[in-house]
């Protein structure tokens, strides 16, 4: 017997619902050739699931390969940081504005929801901008709740506090929500508040872990697969 659908569904976006995460490794790369750095496998954990301004702090830590190339003063390191994430924001806003296709299985789960009348949210590390280009794009027609990006808490992933709002605004214990995810940071943010959390792996692998389902796409994914996430232990 299978348990009673989740009180919510949390989506993450960025390489969870739409194939975002090659366009802001590409972002990434660009910005961090123009300070002087080459981005290779060993930046993908700060950049890959990472928040913008994680991924700008990461960028001016190791631009020029030494101390010496960095901003000299507080004041200039928050100059420097301010003008990086304005950039990574900015590059990575125009390329999904252009289009970002969606990931495998997403269209149909999503539609699938819907018509069960399982309510469910985006909750998002990627600026309210880019966000809000995505729904107007790729995700135009979706019937999300709500969404909620990087803005609208104190603290984003891999803090707790976007899926503990999410929860919040369902007014639903996060026990009772699953969250769908890609990367390290969002899985590590929805185990923090509570949810349940079903992984799906694009970049980077995720560790198994207490409260963990895997699937290999949302193809394989369907309201019985999400209420089951509530039984892992």
């Amino acid at each position: 017997m299978r348990t009673s659908a989740p009180a919510a569904v949390l989506f993450d976006m960025d390489g969870t619902l739409v194939d975002t995460e090659v366009l802001w490794w590409e972002t990434a790369r660009e910005v961090a050739a123009g300070l002087g750095h080459r981005l290779t496998d060993a930046d993908a954990p700060e950049v890959v699931g990472r928040a913008v301004a994680d991924t700008a702090a990461h960028l001016i830590r190791v631009t020029g390969g030494d101390a010496s190339a960095l901003p000299s003063t507080a004041a200039d390191r928050a100059a420097a940081l301010a003008r990086t994430a304005a950039e990574l924001t900015d590059s990575f806003f125009r390329k999904v504005d252009a289009g970002a296709p969606l990931r495998p299985g997403a269209a149909a789960l999503l539609a699938s929801l819907e018509g069960a009348g399982v309510p469910f949210a985006l909750v998002s590390a990627s600026p309210r901008s880019v966000v809000d280009a995505v729904v107007a794009g790729s995700l135009a027609g979706v019937d999300f709740a709500f969404t909620l990006s990087a803005d609208d808490t104190v603290r984003t992933k891999p803090h707790p506090d976007p899926y503990r709002t999410a929860a919040e605004r369902f007014a639903a214990d996060p026990a009772a929500c699953v969250a769908v995810e890609d990367s390290p940071d969002g899985t590590a943010s929805a185990d923090a508040a509570g949810c349940a959390v079903l992984v799906v792996p694009s970049l980077l692998p995720v560790a198994p872990g207490r409260g963990r389902t895997f699937a290999r796409s949302l193809e394989e994914v369907d309201l019985g697969v999400l209420s089951d996430c509530l039984r892992r232990p």
